[in-house]
């Protein structure tokens, strides 16, 4: 038995959207005036979601990560560089990960989550 409170509109709105995307609400019997419920196309219903999530998700790519960047205030503006001894390899440093922040960018200009956000869609 399903429990529905009658508190939350939104969750009786989301039960019967995955009802009618899943093809649970088509009629069976057609109503007085000849009109029946057409099942849904999940291609289209599929698509219009990825659209839809697009436009949610690019938004936060772009989103500034660090408020202080470019200031004096700025805590990301400093590095901390290890240089290895008698071994021959390249100094590693905190500023490949934090120039990009410190610089005003946001999630999509560090250097491997940027990468994964463009698999992301918008």
């Amino acid at each position: 038995m399903i429990s529905i409170s009658k508190k939350s509109g939104a969750g009786l709105a989301a039960a019967l959207g995955a009802a009618m995307l899943l093809g649970a609400g088509t009629a069976h019997a057609a109503p007085e005036g000849g009109a029946n419920l057409q099942r849904t196309d999940i291609g289209q219903a599929l698509g219009g979601a990825t659209t839809g999530l697009g436009y949610g998700v690019a938004p936060l790519k772009d989103l500034r990560v660090d408020p202080w960047a470019q200031s004096s205030a700025d805590v990301l503006n400093n590095g901390a560089t290890v240089q290895p001894e008698n071994s021959g390899l390249a100094p590693v440093s905190t500023t490949t990960l934090t120039g990009p922040l410190s610089a005003g960018g946001g999630p999509r200009d560090l250097p491997a989550v940027g990468a994964l956000l463009g698999l992301l869609p918008g």
